[in-house]
C-alpha cells in the first residue's frame, strides 16, 4: 500500500534546514563522489551508447553481439550500472557501433578543476 505524502497547507514553506544549492554541473561532484569527472565521463559515454543502440534499432541481443558482450551486460549498461565498464571499454563500444572517438586536449575552462568531458555529435 502506497502512503500519500504529507500535504502542506497553501503558502507554507519547506523546513528551515532545507537549502537549495547551485549545481557545479557535475552531479557526481555535487554528491561528493571520488573522481567525479571520471564518473561523469562514463555516464555520458553510456548515454551516447544507448542513443546509438536505440537509433540503430538494435535489440539488446544484437547490440551485445556487436559489442562483444552478453545481453545482461547490455541491460546493465542501459540501466546505468557502469561499475564493470571502464572508460576505455565504453569508447571501444562506441567504435563497435560505427562511430569515431576523438580525444581533444585543451586548456581547462576552470583551472582549479580540470575535467574529462564527453561531447557527442549527432
Amino acid at each position: 500500500m502506497r502512503r500519500k505524502p504529507p500535504s502542506r497547507a497553501a503558502g507554507t514553506s519547506h523546513h528551515a534546514s532545507e537549502r537549495i544549492h547551485r549545481s557545479s554541473g557535475n552531479p557526481f561532484a555535487d554528491l561528493g563522489f571520488p573522481d567525479p569527472g571520471q564518473h561523469l565521463a562514463k555516464a555520458q559515454l553510456a548515454h551516447t551508447i544507448c542513443e546509438l543502440i536505440n537509433s540503430a534499432g538494435l535489440s539488446q541481443k544484437t547490440a551485445a553481439q556487436r559489442l562483444g558482450i552478453d545481453q545482461p551486460k547490455v541491460s546493465a549498461l542501459m540501466r546505468g550500472k557502469l561499475r564493470d565498464f571502464s572508460t576505455d571499454r565504453l569508447m571501444r563500444f562506441v567504435i563497435a557501433l560505427d562511430h569515431d572517438v576523438v580525444i581533444t586536449i585543451r586548456q581547462a575552462r576552470d583551472h582549479a578543476h580540470p575535467a574529462v568531458r564527453v561531447l557527442a555529435e549527432a
